[in-house]
């Protein structure tokens, strides 16, 4: 009896092992991911987490292939911006749930019908090289005509925060189309991705620039010659959202996972990890304004998600396709 006792329990075991095996699908650096996952599983024992690390882009090749095979395989997302998710959310490919966690989160930063929720702030302002003879305090200060050839940003066509960053402010009254025409005017370079932009910077090539927040807080710290600015009109944003697929086999950890990035617990981490949480009531990495001093300017998903491909079109015609 007692062989056939335990053999019962290591098959429980065997079962429970399995029920509580959690997949993600992350665009998190490597090291963010590993954090995040270890702190998951500290916070839930019992709980395993498989993870997958690679850009949104690519994820969601690979995550469209095995839709398309009938055997898609994570139980959660957690990747770089609320655009794509918005789109599988209409595509009928997320799960909606109501975190208990979102009362203490702007309703922004998340889906009004819980399919996705954001975990953190990752703005785009304006960098400088500390060397620039002037110091811009808006975006509308890029349009001078003495700094003409001295403005490099990332393309849309080629970044995914760029795209959110070229949607929020052309979708402002203050800035629309005509700011990127007179960018253009101005001879920005609009080319590759964040870090190419802020080492034109950095290196004084290129004096001006667009790009992520941390890269330039974070570089700042440890010596490099540029400066950061929130500029007065706001920032746009990325927000690293998460989101339960449709076909999770793991839903109550799926739901479990959330809970926990967007509880105080999963936001220090964030915080520790040197981004702004997305929660309200948490401080800002050092070298970050205070975060009502941080301005973030209109931007909704579903019309982002609309409007991208004419998007990517108009800025090609007036930039060139890089």
């Amino acid at each position: 009896m007692k062989t056939i006792l335990t053999a019962a329990a290591f098959a429980c075991v065997a079962s429970a092992s399995f029920a509580d095996t959690l997949t993600l699908y992350t665009s998190q650096p490597n090291a963010d991911a590993q954090k995040t996952v270890d702190a998951f599983m500290a916070a839930n024992p019992g709980t395993e987490v498989e993870w997958v690390r690679d850009g949104t882009t690519k994820l969601m090749a690979r995550l469209r292939a095995e839709i398309e095979a009938g055997n898609p395989q994570p139980d959660v997302l957690l990747i770089a911006d609320t655009v794509t998710l918005e789109g599988m959310a209409q595509e009928g490919l997320l799960t909606a749930y109501q975190s208990p966690e979102a009362t203490a989160y702007d309703p922004a930063l998340y889906s009004a019908d819980g399919f996705y929720h954001s975990t953190k702030l990752i703005t785009t302002g304006i960098v400088y090289n500390t060397g620039a003879e002037q110091v811009p305090t808006s975006w509308a200060d890029l349009k001078d005509a003495s700094l003409k050839g001295q403005i490099a940003m990332p393309s849309p066509l080629y970044s995914g925060a760029a795209l959110i960053h070229l949607a929020t402010l052309t979708g402002d009254a203050s800035l629309g189309w005509d700011f990127y025409n007179e960018l253009a005017t101005n001879e920005a370079r609009a080319k590759g991705g964040n870090g190419g932009t802020f080492k034109a910077v950095a290196a004084g090539e290129k004096p001006y620039g667009m790009v992520v927040d941390f890269l330039a807080i974070r570089n700042k710290a440890e010596g490099s010659p540029v400066d950061f600015v929130f500029p007065e009109e706001g920032v746009s944003y990325v927000t690293e959202p998460v989101a339960i697929l449709s076909t999770a086999k793991n839903v109550e950890g799926a739901q479990k996972f959330v809970d926990f990035l967007l509880s105080q617990k999963g936001q220090s981490l964030v915080l520790d990890m040197g981004y702004i949480p997305a929660r309200g009531d948490m401080g800002v990495p050092a070298g970050f304004p205070a975060r009502d001093d941080i301005k973030l300017m209109a931007f909704d998903p579903a019309v982002a998600l609309q409007n991208a491909e004419a998007n990517k079109a108009k800025f090609a015609d007036i930039f060139g396709a890089n």
